[in-house]
């Protein structure tokens, strides 16, 4: 059973950025479609950004322009680049499968915190 583990979060400054990490942990992420996912003080998650076994890329609106994701087939890992952040992105953030209904039991998450 292949579980995510995230790394990588902190509290940074308006602006500043981050890279988080995403290993999997108990087994392969393969050719599957791997995605960062956010879950905020509200309690709801959102999708972040997909990327596929080829490198192909997608992202939420708000986060376009600033975030990238990639990752390394060979070392299996998952990245999320995060610049210029805004108090708003703040939230624990999370690796899995996309779409969800494919899921991987959920990891700890890494919490960014965007603040002054």
């Amino acid at each position: 059973q292949v579980q995510p583990v995230e790394s990588g979060g902190g509290l940074v400054q308006p602006g500043g950025s981050l890279t988080l990490s995403c290993a999997a942990s108990g087994g392969f992420f393969g050719d599957n479609t791997m995605a960062w996912y956010r879950q905020n003080a509200t309690r709801q998650r959102d999708f972040v950004a997909w990327i596929l076994f080829t490198g192909r890329t997608g992202y939420a609106d708000s986060v376009k322009g600033r975030f990238t994701i990639s990752r390394d087939n060979a070392k299996n890992m998952v990245y999320l680049r995060m610049n210029s952040l805004k108090p708003e992105d703040t939230a624990v953030y999370y690796c899995n499968r996309f779409p969800l209904i494919y899921s991987y039991s959920w990891g700890q998450g890494t919490r960014v915190t965007v603040s002054s």
